[in-house]
């Protein structure tokens, strides 16, 4: 199975301490956001997690000590740097500390293991087409060499995010192409793989390949390994990606993204945040009487044979 460290908040910039205990211990409980008294027991143990893929937008809290799961499993790493400042970004550091931030990353993990998300893509006064286009230049200059790929995507205009971001300018289907083939073309003249997140729309003809950021073939190939050939459900529309257990829980990132999808209430998140235990097997809190403990179902999805050899 596959283990997502960061689809539901930044575990790694903000509970980092909490995550390296629970690979440590060897468990975690995760509760369903839809029934929040049924809570699911995984065992992080090399012999059932195929992988475990991180997605965060700093690495720094956890680089010290990453090798202590980076030596025992296999690993992927999914790294947003987007072109945006704290007006709508608030908890994400600068674009330059960043990127210094996933070389050092790669130095440690190898740019094979390394995914650059530059997402989501949206347009405002401020934020231009121009202006994406000087700033992805100067990313993929600096990134890369140092990455296995870059993945965009193109803002969804949910109702929410209309209030949160009034200055938002819907993206018609002539900007998206337009967006599409000055990031394709940019992503060409440095040789990396780009490719889309999520969207149904087809830009093969940019050069930018289809939705699948998390695959069987992707995490394999990174970490040498040979997965057995199983069907990709995809999570949403549009959605390639293998199906995977998140360990983390919504509302609880303190970043403050004017963008996020897993933040509800900006200040439920902060409350979580305050309200979080380290030494818990909960992200936040803990157990109640009401609660129903199950184990997860966990099977290892490897070929006979398919499995590296860790740690040298």
């Amino acid at each position: 199975m596959i283990i997502n460290t960061g689809a539901r908040t930044d575990t790694v910039q903000y509970y980092a301490p909490w995550l390296l205990r629970r690979f440590e211990e060897g468990y975690a409980l995760a509760r369903n956001p839809l029934f929040p008294n049924k809570v699911t027991r995984y065992k992080l143990d090399p012999a059932v997690v195929d992988c475990v893929v991180f997605c965060s937008k700093d690495y720094r809290p956890i680089l010290p000590r990453l090798h202590e799961i980076a030596d025992r499993f296999n690993t992927y790493f999914y790294y947003t740097i987007t072109a945006y400042g704290r007006d709508i970004e608030p908890g994400v550091p600068s674009i330059d500390e960043s990127m210094e931030t996933l070389i050092e990353l790669a130095e440690q993990v190898g740019s094979q293991r390394i995914a650059w998300r530059y997402d989501p893509v949206l347009l405002t006064p401020a934020y231009t087409f121009e202006r994406h286009r000087e700033t992805f230049t100067r990313m993929c200059d600096v990134l890369a060499p140092h990455v296995d790929r870059c993945i965009f995507s193109f803002v969804e205009m949910y109702k929410k995010l209309r209030f949160n971001m009034p200055e938002l300018m819907p993206l018609s289907v002539e900007d998206m192409d337009a967006l599409a083939e000055m990031l394709g073309g940019i992503a060409a003249k440095h040789g990396l793989r780009l490719q889309t997140c999520g969207t149904n729309g087809d830009y093969s003809r940019y050069g930018i390949h289809s939705s699948g950021c998390l695959t069987l073939e992707t995490l394999g190939r990174a970490n040498g390994v040979e997965f057995r050939t199983l069907k990709h459900k995809g999570t949403r529309n549009g959605c390639c990606c293998f199906e995977s257990r998140d360990i983390g829980a919504y509302d609880t990132c303190p970043n403050g993204c004017r963008y996020c999808y897993a933040n509800k209430d900006h200040k439920k998140a902060a409350e979580n945040y305050r309200a979080h235990d380290p030494e818990a097997p909960l992200l936040i809190g803990n157990l109640r009487p009401e609660d129903t403990v199950a184990q997860g179902a966990q099977r290892s999805l490897l070929a006979k044979g398919g499995q590296r050899t860790l740690g040298l």
